[in-house]
């Protein structure tokens, strides 16, 4: 078997140790920049774009506007009180952010070889092994750096570790079978079951994703559909029912219910983005309970 090029590089955003939700056991979670869904709910805005993003914190800049004096690329302005980061201009040099006086710039992305996010992973193997965890990719969108998250998945599966990868199967079947081979166990996230409904959500159609879930699974790939419960958006008693029949046709009858949360509201703020769920109230596992029961009326075993 071909091995890992443990040179390959990506650009990242997080690694979280100790992770219990991304998978089975204790994992490490690397989270990789660049999706090619625009959520409207999404909790990580600044996984979006393959590349480095600056944040900044209002509340604690002091309007020195040394920010923009510093930037080479001319890439930050002034728009009212805001303080601006124009991301295409940006180049990610982070010369603003190492010459914030008061800390209100933060940077979002760094590139990484594969043998500098393994050596961080490994740190924890002890773990991984007594626990059944190991190695979970999530994002953003881990089909979006294939050649990046196939090597890292390769390296891991080199290491002995059990992989696991969070998805939302949007791309080419050649692209999703080339990192999916490396994959023990695959997070399936299921945005809508209606094509439109998803268009208007996401961005994007459901059609690529739902033949990739349904081709994993043929294949013999171990798949738990994830399906996030966003209010006004598919969290219906109806939108439960024809939820179930998409599964059924897939060939499956387990998927995980995923309340909507606000955890990521803040960074909207930091990115001066728009957040079309902003002070909506989250979903508690006991809202759902009339929802969870439609799944289990017919036959799929859903949980939280």
């Amino acid at each position: 078997m071909k091995k890992a090029n443990r040179n390959t590089t990506g650009i990242i955003f997080n690694i979280q140790k100790f992770s219990v939700n991304d998978g089975p056991g204790i994992r490490t979670t690397v989270f990789l920049k660049g999706c090619p869904l625009r959520c409207k709910w999404c909790a990580n805005p600044e996984s979006q774009l393959v590349q480095t993003q600056i944040l900044w914190n209002q509340k604690k800049c002091i309007n020195c506007h040394h920010c923009i004096e510093t930037c080479p690329q001319r890439a930050i302005n002034i728009s009212g009180a805001f303080i601006k980061i124009n991301h295409d201009q940006c180049n990610g040099c982070k010369k603003c952010v190492n010459e914030c006086i008061n800390n209100s710039l933060d940077a979002q992305g760094e590139q990484k070889s594969v043998e500098e996010v393994l050596k961080i992973v490994l740190q924890d193997q002890v773990f991984y092994e007594e626990s059944g965890g190991g190695l979970t990719l999530s994002g953003g969108e881990l089909l979006l750096q294939p050649d990046f998250s196939r090597e890292l998945l390769l390296a891991a599966k080199e290491e002995g570790l059990h992989t696991c990868c969070e998805t939302t199967g949007f791309a080419t079947e050649e692209t999703f079978d080339r990192v999916m081979e490396q994959v023990d166990f695959i997070l399936f996230d299921m945005k809508h079951w209606n094509t439109d409904k998803h268009i208007e959500g996401t961005g994007v159609s459901n059609k690529l994703p739902l033949l990739n879930m349904k081709h994993a699974i043929e294949s013999g790939k171990t798949v738990l559909p994830r399906i996030p419960v966003i209010p006004g958006f598919n969290d219906s008693l109806s939108d439960a029912k024809e939820f179930s029949k998409k599964l059924h046709n897939i060939g499956i009858n387990t998927c995980q219910l995923l309340p909507f949360h606000q955890f990521g509201e803040n960074k909207y703020h930091l990115l001066n983005q728009k957040y079309d769920y902003e002070n909506v109230p989250s979903y508690h596992p006991e809202d759902l309970k009339e929802y969870l029961n439609v799944f289990k009326e017919n036959n799929i075993n859903a949980f939280i």
